[in-house]
């Protein structure tokens, strides 16, 4: 079924357009897209080629987002659609989010559907490629999936505007944002974006939501341990207690040349986060157990394996059993 929907946020340019979602703010002239793919110049008006459908959907655990503090055990509905605004070099989902819509032969899926389809788990994850070059059907499952009492979760990479955050926000529960590197010249040269907006969207998200970032070192590239005290001091700076997943890289993509990150260097980060203060610190993608202590007395206070939670011993109002002092999670 072909559908299409007029994009929430361009302006009209003399039979161009400017699409205002993300930080690109593309010049589309007419019959043309924006970077993204996802995004079309038709008779001076900008439509998303995107909108009900998906080409992925599945019920996982909240874990694989990774948001660990955020009702953690819980399963949730994550799926996606096509492109992305960013071409990252590494990227582990390029066959759909370098992808263009007509690759795809998919049947619309209106959002009640998918939130039908999330009744019986915690919610909706928005999430793959980049929910925000799918914006309109986004937010409008996520509006639906509000009124029907589920929580809604954006794993994103943090590139959009700040009008288009701030409506997107007032329908999403919890966010995990990709910090792809603390170095500008890496988001350049490997994602084909800049960094600052990047930054400007974890302040106004946590402000807003529950927010985790994720950090995949890459070697060579973003494993410099001073740019790292430097994120992790940045990060600090805007809130100690968000969690900060360091993810392990391994060859992929147009990176199949990179050795996989050793686990040396996934230690000394979060040792480097540590000191700088951040409460909550995980290593991703090692094969080993990610549990939660409390930063206090060292306990374990969620225990995990493979993405899944074995054993929960925090209690009712979010205290440590051991300590008693109240830790930063949601549920």
């Amino acid at each position: 079924m072909s559908f299409m929907i007029k994009a929430d946020f361009f302006e009209k340019l003399n039979g161009k357009v400017k699409c205002t979602l993300c930080p690109h703010n593309c010049v589309i002239q007419k019959d043309k897209k924006g970077l993204c793919g996802a995004r079309k110049n038709i008779n001076s008006n900008l439509f998303s080629l995107v909108y009900g459908k998906p080409v992925s959907m599945s019920i996982e655990p909240i874990e694989k987002k990774p948001l660990f503090h955020f009702f953690p055990g819980r399963s949730i509905l994550s799926y996606s659609t096509v492109g992305c605004n960013f071409s990252c070099k590494f990227c582990q989902n390029w066959s759909i989010s370098q992808a263009s819509p007509e690759d795809f032969d998919v049947e619309y899926v209106a959002p009640e559907k998918v939130v039908e389809n999330a009744e019986k788990s915690l919610g909706i994850a928005h999430t793959y490629t980049e929910p925000t070059i799918y914006f309109e059907y986004a937010y409008d499952i996520a509006k639906l999936g509000k009124k029907a009492g589920l929580k809604n979760v954006l794993v994103t990479n943090g590139y959009i505007n700040e009008e288009p955050l701030k409506k997107i926000s007032r329908v999403i529960d919890a966010v995990n944002i990709d910090l792809k590197a603390f170095n500008d010249n890496f988001y350049k040269k490997i994602c084909g974006a800049r960094i600052e907006p990047v930054l400007k969207a974890i302040k106004n998200y946590q402000r807003k939501c529950w927010i985790e970032v994720t950090n995949m070192i890459i070697p060579g590239l973003n494993d410099n341990s001073d740019e790292i005290k430097q994120m992790c001091e940045w990060l600090y700076s805007v809130n100690p207690s968000i969690p900060l997943h360091f993810s392990r890289f391994f060859p992929h993509y147009k990176m199949k040349d990179i050795d996989s990150t050793d686990l040396k260097t996934l230690t000394k980060a979060k040792e480097i986060a540590e000191e700088a203060g951040l409460k909550y610190v995980y290593l991703g993608n090692t094969g080993k157990s990610e549990n939660s202590f409390c930063p206090f007395c060292g306990g374990i206070v969620v225990e995990r394996k493979d993405f899944y939670v074995i054993n929960s011993y925090l209690t009712e109002d979010k205290k440590c059993p051991k300590c008693g002092k109240k830790l930063d999670f949601v549920f």
